[in-house]
C-alpha cells in the first residue's frame, strides 16, 4: 500500500531531527568569524578525508541511482554498473592526475581554471553551459525523480513532495560547503543502511517466491538463473540495448570520457576536496572509490529482482501505466512499498537523504558558479566577502524554484538515468578536450578552446538528430559512442588551430605542473591496486 505506518513517520523524524540539529552543530561550531566566500562554498581546509569521500558519494548517488538506476537494472540488466564500476576506476585517476593540478595552482572553480588557462570568454561559456545542466538536468531530473519515489511510497502529493525536497534541500544548502561535507557523512550512512535493506528484501523476496524460504545468497543464485541475459556487463551489437551501453565502449571511449569529465572537471563534484590539502584530498577520493564498488548492490540488484518477479508475475499493476507500458523507474518504488514498517520509514530516509544531499552538493556549485565567475566577475567587481555569500544564497533559492517548476514536465520519461547521461553528455566531450589539453600541453591556445567549448553541443546535437533528418541513410550511434566522435574530433580540432597559430610556441606554462606533483604515497597505491583488481575480478565474472 502506498502509505507509510506511524512508526515511519518517527524513523523519518528522527533522520530529519539528526541531520538538521548535526547541520546546525557543525555550523555554529565551525562557523568563520568573518564572512569568508572561499569557506562557505568549499569549507576551506575544514572537511577531513572521510567527509569528503563520504559528500563525494552522497552528492552523487540521488534518486537517479535508487529510482533511475534501479530501472535501468530492471531493463538492462548489471550492465547499467558500469557507470559506477568505472567511476571507482577514473576516481583513482582524478586522484593521481587531476588533483594536484587544481591545488598546485589554486584554482577553486572550474571557470576560474578556464580564465587562468586561456581567457575569461571561454570561463564564461562553459559557465553558463554548467549552470544550465546543472539546473535545467540534473537538479530538476533529481527533484523530479525524488518526488516520484516518495509520492509512491507515502502517497503524498506529488507537488508536496517536490515543495518539501527543495525546501529541505535549501536549509542544508544555505549553511555552506562545511555543513554539507558533515551533514553527506550521515546521509550516506543513512542511504547505504536503507538501500542494503531494501536489497535484502528484495533478494528474500526472490527466494521465498520460488519456494526456497528467505535466503539472500539463494535468491541472488535464482537471479542468475532466471535472468541469465540481466547478468551481462558487455553488450554485443545485436542486444536491444546496445545504443544505451555499446560494448566496449565502455571500456576503452565514451565511458570515460562521461566519467573523466564528471569527476574531474565538474564543480559540482571537485568542489568537495578544493579545500583540502592533497594527502586529505586523494584519501577522501579513494573511500570514495571504494564506496562506489557498493552502488549496485543497492541501485541495480532490487532492479534485477523486480524484473524476475515481474516475470514470475508480481507487479503486473504496479510496473504498468494507464497505458498498458512497462515503466522501469517504477521498479525500486514497488519494492520499497513492501517493506514492513518502521524498514520502509528507514528505506524513505535513505530515498530522501540521497535525495537532499545531491541537490544541496548541485545547488552549492551553481551558487559557487554564478557568484564567483559571472557575478562578481561582470556585475560587482568589488563585491566583499558578506555580499558574495549572500548573493550564494539568493542563487540557491532562485535555482531550486527554477528546477522546481520544471522538473514535472520529465514525467513522461521512462528510463530518467539515461536521459541524465545522454544529455549531460552534450557538453562532456568539449569540457574534458578543453581541460586535458589546457593541463598537459602549454601550446593549447584560447583560440583553439573556444572553438571546442562552441562546438560541442552543435556537434553532438548533429550526430544525435542526423539520423532522424536524413531519414536513416546517416549511422544512428550509441551515444557514448557519438561522445567519442565528437571527443575525437575536438582534440585534433585543438592541435590543429593551436599549431597553426604560430604565437603559441611562446606561451609561458600558466598552469603550474611538475612530476612529482603525481607521486603518491603507499598506502593510496595499495589502495588503487585492490580497487583495480576489485574491478578486474567484476568484468571478468560478469563479461
Amino acid at each position: 500500500m502506498n502509505h507509510l505506518h506511524s512508526v515511519d513517520y518517527v524513523v523519518f523524524l528522527v533522520y530529519f531531527i539528526t541531520v538538521s540539529t548535526y547541520g546546525l552543530w557543525i555550523y555554529y561550531r565551525k562557523k568563520s568569524k568573518s564572512a569568508d566566500a572561499k569557506d562557505f562554498f568549499l569549507a576551506e581546509g575544514s572537511l577531513t578525508w572521510w567527509a569528503i569521500g563520504a559528500s563525494l558519494i552522497a552528492s552523487n548517488i540521488s534518486a537517479e541511482h535508487f529510482i533511475g538506476m534501479s530501472g535501468s537494472g530492471f531493463a538492462l540488466g548489471l550492465a547499467i554498473s558500469t557507470y559506477e564500476w568505472m567511476a571507482a576506476a577514473t576516481l583513482v585517476i582524478v586522484a593521481v592526475f587531476f588533483i594536484p593540478v587544481y591545488l598546485k595552482n589554486k584554482i577553486y572553480t572550474m571557470p576560474q581554471f578556464l580564465s587562468q588557462r586561456y581567457n575569461d570568454t571561454v570561463s564564461t561559456i562553459m559557465a553558463v553551459f554548467w549552470l544550465l545542466v546543472y539546473v535545467f538536468v540534473n537538479l530538476t531530473s533529481i527533484l523530479y525523480l525524488g518526488a516520484l519515489a516518495i509520492n509512491s511510497i507515502s502517497g503524498i502529493d506529488f507537488g508536496w513532495c517536490i515543495a518539501g525536497l527543495a525546501f529541505f534541500s535549501v536549509i542544508v544548502t544555505l549553511g555552506g560547503m562545511k555543513v554539507i561535507g558533515y551533514t553527506d557523512v550521515i546521509q550516506v550512512g543513512v542511504l547505504l543502511l536503507g538501500g542494503l535493506v531494501t536489497t535484502y528484501l528484495a533478494l528474500n523476496m526472490v527466494s521465498a517466491h520460488d519456494g526456497g524460504g528467505e535466503n539472500i545468497w539463494r535468491g541472488f543464485q535464482i537471479l542468475r538463473e532466471k535472468a541469465p541475459s540481466h547478468f551481462h556487463m558487455i553488450f554485443n551489437n545485436t542486444h536491444p540495448y546496445y545504443k544505451d551501453l555499446p560494448g566496449l565502449s565502455v571500456l576503452i571511449g565514451g565511458m570515460w570520457i562521461n566519467n573523466l569529465n564528471y569527476w574531474g572537471c565538474n564543480q559540482y563534484i571537485i568542489q568537495r576536496a578544493l579545500g583540502a590539502d592533497l594527502k586529505t584530498a586523494r584519501s577522501g577520493i579513494l573511500f570514495a572509490a571504494f564506496l562506489k564498488l557498493l552502488v549496485p548492490v543497492i541501485a541495480v540488484i532490487p532492479g534485477i529482482a523486480a524484473f524476475v518477479l515481474y516475470q514470475q508475475g508480481m507487479f503486473q499493476t504496479e510496473m504498468v501505466d494507464a497505458a498498458g507500458v512497462v515503466k522501469p523507474d517504477h521498479a525500486y518504488p514497488t519494492l520499497m512499498n513492501l517493506l514492513p514498517a518502521g524498514l520502509k520509514g528507514l528505506a524513505f530516509a535513505a530515498l530522501t537523504a540521497a535525495v537532499v544531499a545531491s541537490l544541496a552538493g548541485k545547488a552549492n556549485s551553481i551558487a559557487t558558479i554564478f557568484s564567483m565567475d559571472i557575478y562578481k566577475k561582470f556585475f560587482n567587481k568589488k563585491i566583499s566577502e558578506r555580499n558574495l555569500v549572500i548573493s550564494g544564497r539568493v542563487t540557491v533559492i532562485v535555482a531550486m524554484v527554477l528546477a522546481a517548476l520544471v522538473a514535472p514536465l520529465l514525467r513522461s520519461l521512462d528510463q530518467a538515468y539515461q536521459f541524465i547521461q545522454e544529455y549531460v553528455g552534450f557538453i562532456s566531450p568539449g569540457v574534458l578536450a578543453i581541460f586535458l589539453m589546457g593541463f598537459f600541453w602549454k601550446r593549447a591556445t584560447s583560440t583553439a578552446a573556444l572553438a571546442a567549448a562552441s562546438l560541442t553541443i552543435p556537434l553532438s546535437t548533429i550526430l544525435k538528430f542526423l539520423p532522424v533528418w536524413t531519414a536513416g541513410s546517416f549511422p544512428d550511434y550509441p551515444f557514448l559512442d557519438r561522445m567519442t566522435i565528437v571527443f575525437v574530433f575536438l582534440i585534433l580540432l585543438m592541435i590543429i588551430l593551436s599549431l597553426l597559430d604560430r604565437k603559441s610556441k611562446d606561451q609561458p606554462r600558466v598552469i603550474q605542473i611538475d612530476t612529482s606533483m603525481f607521486r603518491s604515497s603507499p598506502g593510496f597505491v595499495v589502495g588503487s591496486v585492490l580497487i583495480m583488481g576489485i574491478l578486474a575480478a567484476l568484468y571478468i565474472g560478469f563479461w
